[in-house]
């Protein structure tokens, strides 16, 4: 029982901070902050594409918040942001940021955490 325990907190806990990783990057995508733009735009995202991936991004932190209440909506907005945590490892790896890519790497393994510890979730392969 007591493990149990333990384990939603830490998975509400780890919740929080896919929430958070998520909610920053989009928004400051959104509204331009200039180290966000600077940064997309030495990926080759002009600022067309950085919205579109701001929005993208804000949209699953809209879902992942009415998660909270509805659990389907919280297991598709994690899949609907794991391409792009997978994405932004990937460019930063491949532009050899190392020091912006933990986020990228912290966001592509609570996706995974996240869906495994759900009690509402279940991969079938019948």
């Amino acid at each position: 029982m007591f493990m149990k325990k333990v384990a939603a907190y830490m998975h509400w806990a780890l919740y929080l901070w896919y929430i958070y990783i998520f909610g920053y990057a989009g928004l400051w995508k959104i509204i331009n902050v200039k180290s966000m733009i600077t940064g997309m735009e030495a990926f080759g995202f002009n600022l067309f594409w950085t919205h579109v991936i701001g929005w993208a991004e804000f949209v699953g932190v809209i879902g992942l918040v009415i998660g909270f209440w509805k659990p389907m909506v919280k297991n598709l907005s994690i899949l609907w942001l794991f391409p792009f945590a997978i994405g932004a490892f990937t460019a930063h790896m491949a532009h050899k940021e190392y020091h912006h890519f933990f986020n990228s790497l912290v966001v592509c393994l609570l996706s995974y955490i996240l869906l495994a510890t759900d009690k509402h979730f279940k991969i079938r392969l019948v």
